[in-house]
């Protein structure tokens, strides 16, 4: 063989020789990403050619599938009430991808679970197609329903929780969306309509919407100084001047009115929300320990996941000033829902945190259940004494202080409410807050949180006890009605 001959042959052997490398890369490296990629139609094609599993809600699907005419997509996800169910199902669109639990849980769903390979391989031998599992949730329907109509056409967001474990009860969002509208393959005005929409419908405002959580901030506040022990009495003075000026400044922190704060207690404070008192206590233990007090409530937490990821709520480093005012819920302090709604379940459930979840079981297409969520203890923020120490207070705003509008007759009930302040010099219109909690003989069943960021009424009309309160009432209220 002459040279030139040789030189090519080598050549050629060189590009077979990298063929096959890159061919058995590609087959047995890459080939489960390709396979799975979301820019892979055949991915697409398949999740779609037959009816996805349920998602469940007291025994009853909210979630369904239709057959359709499209060449590529046999079937079509539908939802059932879509609108008040969107902030839990999200959507599973043939264009758009999917979100929440139909993103989370898609492997059940379309029923490619490795858990499910038993019911897939006995479905191939009997020539039946291959079907989606389901999955059960914690909510409650009526809760949810109280939750949603209670928000109406106002902009807002309810978290509800069973304290004694951590199930979530209702998670609701308004305005909402149908996932419906988006889950076809020729819906573009519906999803460019609702994702240019200013008011956000496709927001999930209980989970992913951090707010500054004004005055029910300082069930917080009051937690830190009983935990730390600036006071052990919560019907005992406290060290409060009025006026107080905020640390390091000529400013004068304002209470809302002429209210009894002057050295007032734990009790007359929380009652009254007396800003100069929670102001005081933060600035009086520091920033360290107000934020150590912050994150054994949740705060500071990237990685909530209930399955779906919360946005974090942030109690900040700061300085002495800023310190104080977020110990009254402002400044830089920010809080979902669901996390002002672990407040409050902490405190029901004598100081014990449950880690919040919504999804119960996953169940196999031959109903076997194949996951079952166990109950987790988040951590411990309060002693079982203090926890009790805040509940009564918390039962005195209730009673006869500024959450009188979510008293249940024959009911226990604790709450804070909270108006807070937002935009360039407090320029927007209040955020009104309220938590709270029912309990009976065998502890609270229910903790709830609603904020309202947007409504009819007017600025000096808005407050958490007048447009929040009653929304926590109905769900309290809804879930009582459902305990066994």
């Amino acid at each position: 063989m002459n040279k030139p001959v040789r030189r090519i042959a080598i050549f050629c052997g060189l590009l077979v020789l990298a063929l096959m490398m890159r061919d058995n890369w590609i087959q047995f490296v890459q080939a489960e990403e390709l396979k799975t990629h979301e820019n892979n139609r055949r991915v697409l094609i398949a999740r779609y050619s037959q009816p996805r599993g349920n998602i469940i809600v007291d025994g009853q699907t909210v979630t369904g599938s239709k057959e359709t005419d499209n060449t590529d997509f046999k079937y079509k996800r539908t939802y059932k009430n879509g609108e008040m169910w969107a902030p839990v199902t999200g959507y599973a669109s043939q264009v758009y991808g999917a979100n929440q639990l139909e993103k989370l849980d898609d492997p059940v769903l379309t029923g490619d679970d490795d858990r499910l390979f038993f019911n897939r391989t006995v479905d191939m031998i009997t020539g039946k197609g291959k079907k989606g599992g389901d999955v059960i949730t914690t909510l409650n329907a009526k809760a949810q329903e109280a939750a949603f109509k209670g928000l109406g056409n106002k902009r807002g967001a309810v978290a509800a929780l069973d304290p004694r474990t951590g199930k979530i009860l209702a998670l609701a969002s308004t305005p909402s969306y149908d996932p419906s509208r988006i889950a076809g393959s020729d819906d573009e005005k519906a999803w460019k309509e609702l994702t240019s929409d200013k008011n956000q419908p496709m927001l999930n405002r209980a989970l992913k919407q951090t707010y500054p959580p004004g005055s029910t901030f300082k069930v917080v506040t009051a937690a830190a100084a009983l935990q730390n022990g600036l006071y052990k009495d919560v019907d005992a003075k406290t060290d409060s001047p009025l006026p107080w000026t905020l640390p390091d400044t000529r400013v004068q922190l304002q209470n809302e009115g002429n209210i009894p704060c002057k050295e007032a207690s734990l009790r007359v404070a929380l009652q009254y929300s007396c800003n100069t008192v929670f102001g005081k206590v933060s600035a009086d233990l520091g920033n360290k320990k107000m934020i150590e007090q912050a994150e054994k409530f949740g705060f500071n937490n990237p990685k909530l996941d209930t399955p779906v990821r919360a946005a974090e709520s942030v109690y900040p480093k700061d300085n002495r000033p800023q310190n104080a005012m977020a110990g009254i819920g402002q400044a830089s302090n920010r809080a979902t829902p669901l996390q002002m709604a672990m407040v409050a379940a902490a405190v029901a459930n004598n100081g014990k945190l449950m880690e919040p979840y919504m999804v119960d079981k996953l169940r196999a297409p031959n109903l076997n259940v194949i996951e079952t969520h166990q109950p987790k203890q988040l951590s411990q923020p309060l002693s079982s004494d203090n926890a009790q120490k805040l509940q009564s207070i918390m039962e005195t705003v209730v009673e006869k202080g500024t959450g009188t509008n979510a008293q249940i007759d024959g009911v226990t009930v604790g709450g804070k409410t909270g108006t807070a302040q937002h935009g360039v010099d407090n320029s927007g219109n209040p955020y009104a807050w309220f938590i709270s909690y029912a309990k009976g003989k065998d502890g609270s069943p229910v903790a709830v949180a609603v904020v309202i960021e947007g409504s009819e009424t007017t600025r000096d009309d808005i407050a958490g006890g007048r447009l929040a309160a009653p929304v926590a009432k109905g769900v309290m209220e809804a879930v009582l009605s459902t305990e066994k």
